[in-house]
């Protein structure tokens, strides 16, 4: 029930998130009205009120062109005069079109530019329309209204435009400071923002650092003196339910390793046994060769030496059956010599240890063609091959495998003359030898019993030898790194595949090439 009271990481995370992006929206949504009238102000001032003010000095001036022109008319008669006049009533009619439109939900400008409009008409109506037509019908007449008078018919539009443009002063006046105050909320609404949003984030970095980021810093740091050995030190479980579920499956680990490593311990103390009993069946095993390879070797060569002697001395001169004994025991006496020499030679490989060295297949494979000599002359065989690559390697060991490959093949021929083909190809990091033959074949369900020791498909009588070779190349050939195999897939003769790895400076060479 503990661990169900502790949220799950990724509750608090979600919860974080959805925190701020509350506080986000919320700021969001207050920054936009702040700016929302900040902009509905800045509009009235910039948009409105101070085009109204422009146009109702246009208003004023067009009104007064009126005036003007017409009191010219008045006192010259001359219809030139006249012009401002009707330049003016024109540029009247399209100004109060402007000034309706801006002062659209202002009534009181609205209210004071009707004025405007209505004492205008008046002073058309009851002055300048009837004066213009008394002088237009006869210009020797005087007018019926002095220009004093029209003067005086146009100070209440005077006034009107007076009362307007203080109306729309008052108004600028107030939409500024408006625009002003909306400035300044805009401002304080962003700093307010600013320290609210780093209120927040302080919190919640508090709240993730205490609820997450500590646990998983003391979690991380338990692991760590776990990791580098102290399997015996308890890791706490703590912070979210996912860190304590954690912290269990690590105890877990360390108890497995614990049981783990007391079994490793006691499987090693087994081992350290065996190695100590292995290094001294090891030394009677070095002993042993040396006991074959001196000790044993000079009685074997005194028993064939004097079954020799009674051969020669006593041959013909006992019975046929005492002729056929000594025959017997001069025969096993040379099997066991070259028995015991194979046998050494076994041993030896990977126990006398000399430093492989860079050498030419080539140059190989003509030793032990050397060796060979007498073997291809009596047989009448022919080896031919392919450029052979340089490998790292032993050469009298290398120089074996390839001298026991090509005598088996003349050991083993047909009724042909024996023919050996031996090539070499790259495969990888290593590369792959063959020996082929036209001799009599093996057949593939002794794939693998060809290359252990002492095993022999035929009759001694029929193929001579101890059946060693085979398995010496096997030997030999695992020893420098390689694996060596039958290919069973070829239908007539033999053929034999071995590897063996490319040496690192063909290796460094390839991947500069790729480069």
């Amino acid at each position: 029930m503990a661990d169900a009271s502790r949220w799950p990481l990724r509750r608090i995370i979600i919860v974080s998130l959805a925190a701020l992006a509350l506080f986000l929206l919320a700021a969001v949504i207050v920054g936009g009205m702040a700016m929302n009238n900040l902009g509905h102000a800045r509009d009235t001032v910039v948009r409105r009120i101070d085009p109204a003010m422009q146009q109702a000095l246009r208003l004023e001036a067009a009104l007064i062109d009126q005036e003007t022109g017409l009191r010219g008319y008045v006192l010259g008669a001359d219809e030139n005069v006249l012009n401002p006049y009707t330049a003016g009533l024109r540029k009247q009619h399209d100004t109060i079109e402007q000034l309706q439109r801006l002062l659209a939900g202002m009534p009181k400008t609205s209210a004071d530019l009707t004025r405007v409009v209505e004492h205008a008409d008046a002073w058309r109506t009851d002055y300048a329309q009837p004066t213009i037509a008394e002088i237009a019908s006869g210009p020797d007449a005087p007018p019926t209204m002095t220009v004093e008078q029209g003067q005086a018919l146009f100070d209440p539009v005077r006034e009107a435009l007076a009362v307007l443009d203080a109306d729309l002063n008052n108004a600028r006046q107030e939409a500024t400071g408006t625009l002003e105050s909306a400035e300044s909320s805009v401002n304080g609404v962003l700093i307010g923002i600013a320290a609210a949003f780093a209120v927040v984030i302080a919190l919640l970095a508090f709240g993730l650092r205490r609820a997450a980021i500590r646990p998983i810093s003391r979690l991380a740091e338990e692991v760590r003196q776990v990791s580098l050995g102290d399997f015996d030190h308890p890791v706490g479980q703590s912070g979210p339910r996912e860190l304590r579920e954690l912290g269990a499956d690590v105890n877990v680990m360390r108890e497995r390793i614990l049981s783990d490593l007391s079994a490793v311990r006691v499987a090693h103390a087994e081992l350290d046994t065996r190695t100590t009993d292995l290094e001294r069946s090891n030394a009677e095993l070095e002993q042993f060769a040396y006991i074959a390879s001196h000790d044993l070797q000079e009685p074997l060569r005194k028993v064939a030496s004097f079954c020799q002697l009674l051969e020669r001395r006593y041959k013909g001169k006992l019975d046929e059956r005492a002729d056929q004994y000594i025959a017997f025991a001069v025969d096993g006496a040379k099997r066991m010599q070259i028995l015991i020499n194979d046998l050494l030679a076994f041993s030896r490989v990977g126990r006398i240890v000399r430093e492989p060295v860079t050498v030419s297949c080539d140059a190989v494979l003509e030793q032990a063609l050397a060796n060979l000599a007498d073997a291809i002359e009596r047989t009448g065989a022919t080896v031919d091959h392919e450029d052979l690559p340089t490998v790292s390697a032993e050469v009298p060991l290398l120089t074996a495998v390839f001298q026991n490959l090509i005598g088996n093949a003349l050991k083993f021929r047909g009724e042909e003359p024996p023919k050996v083909w031996i090539t070499a190809r790259r495969d990888g990091d290593f590369w792959e030898f063959a020996v082929a033959d036209n001799g009599i074949g093996i057949d593939p369900e002794y794939a693998d019993r060809i290359f252990v020791i002492f095993q022999r498909l035929h009759n001694k009588a029929d193929y001579p030898g101890t059946g060693i070779g085979l398995a010496m190349c096997r030997k030999i050939i695992e020893y420098h790194g390689g694996t060596i195999w039958l290919d069973t897939s070829v239908e007539s003769g033999s053929r034999f595949c071995f590897t063996l790895p490319v040496i690192e400076a063909d290796i460094d060479q390839d991947k500069d090439s790729d480069d």
